[in-house]
């Protein structure tokens, strides 16, 4: 029987559309997902897909990974702690979730040799003023007193360990830098700024900024994103090196705002919040983040397809039906 791909967190946002792409390519996928951000209703289409897998477990079970990886070619390893405002409220569980549950997996891994895919954040890049952001760049990351930056710091050593055991047990380590992926499926209910604004808008409810919108960002497809780890996935030459995944399509968090406001046909009004009350006191956050995405060009011609706009009224058509079913 040909071997499956594991997806660690494969029944989060970006994991249930990567399970579903491959599924529909006639790959068999195996999930191991504790459901702590992650959600069956992610999954629903595939649960009684004769080629997928669902196991509801923590990564950190390494006698399961042991279990499971002699049936796989291949691993992408998702499961994290994800979202802004989770980091601030629970640091402890970000560091632990990061660092000890991709240890399990390349520790797994390593024994049988079987590669792996790591998806780490723009975030690693913190405060850099250097725009855009290049993989090979310095970073630049606030004080440890700051739980804002935990995230960030947890996914580098993430970074740092794949990469050594790529060095040291030749095990084929990929690593991936996502650059605000969105798209339908996503949940507003751990930070992230675009589901947010949508069910805001669609609701009719204030839309809220949070300090005074002229922070910039980047937002990617989701699709495009799936289309860009699964061509990595099956490219020899990139295991050892990182990756940035993201759209260079910069816009103002305000300009979202008025764009979903406008793609909706709402009338809501949209409103400032101070960090210090959306977050913690003395947050801090990043004027712009922008990638420099010339390597994965370079390596596999890669590029985004779909535009922030295209992906707004797909997750705006997503929202009304999710809306219309409660």
């Amino acid at each position: 029987m040909e071997k499956a791909i594991l997806i660690t967190g494969g029944a989060g946002f970006i994991g249930s559309h990567l399970a579903e792409t491959l599924i529909s390519q006639g790959k068999r996928v195996i999930v191991i997902d504790n459901l702590a951000t992650g959600s069956l209703d992610n999954i629903a289409s595939l649960l009684h897909h004769p080629n997928f897998t669902f196991i509801e477990d923590t990564i950190a079970h390494l006698d399961l990974l042991h279990e499971v990886l002699p049936h796989c070619e291949f691993v992408f390893h998702l499961a994290a702690a994800v979202g802004v405002e989770l980091i601030v409220r629970d640091p402890i569980s970000v560091i632990e979730t990061n660092i000890e549950g991709t240890m399990t997996v390349l520790r797994a891994a390593a024994r049988h040799q079987t590669p792996v895919l790591i998806t780490s954040t723009s975030e690693v890049y913190g405060k850099g003023v250097r725009v855009p952001f290049s993989e090979e760049d310095d970073r630049l990351l606030g004080p440890t007193t700051k739980s804002r930056w935990c995230y960030a710091e947890s996914k580098a050593v993430d970074e740092f360990l794949g990469l050594a055991y790529q060095r040291k047990q030749g095990l084929p380590v990929t690593i991936v830098r996502l650059f605000n992926t969105v798209g339908p499926r996503q949940t507003g209910q751990y930070g992230m700024v675009v589901p947010r604004f949508v069910r805001q808008a669609l609701q009719g409810k204030p839309m809220t900024v949070y300090g005074d919108g002229q922070q910039t960002r980047c937002f990617c497809n989701v699709q495009d994103v799936v289309r860009a780890l699964i061509q990595l996935s099956r490219t020899p030459q990139a295991a050892g090196h990182i990756f940035n995944v993201g759209s260079t399509e910069e816009v103002s968090i305000l300009s979202l705002a008025q764009t979903v406001r406008e793609i909706a046909g709402s009338e809501s009004e949209i409103v400032f919040i101070p960090y210090d009350e959306a977050y913690e006191s003395g947050f801090e956050d990043m004027a712009r983040r922008v990638p420099d995405i010339r390597k994965i060009q370079a390596m596999l011609g890669w590029t985004p397809r779909l535009s922030l706009r295209e992906t707004i009224v797909q997750m705006v058509a997503y929202e009304k039906e999710v809306i219309k079913s409660v």
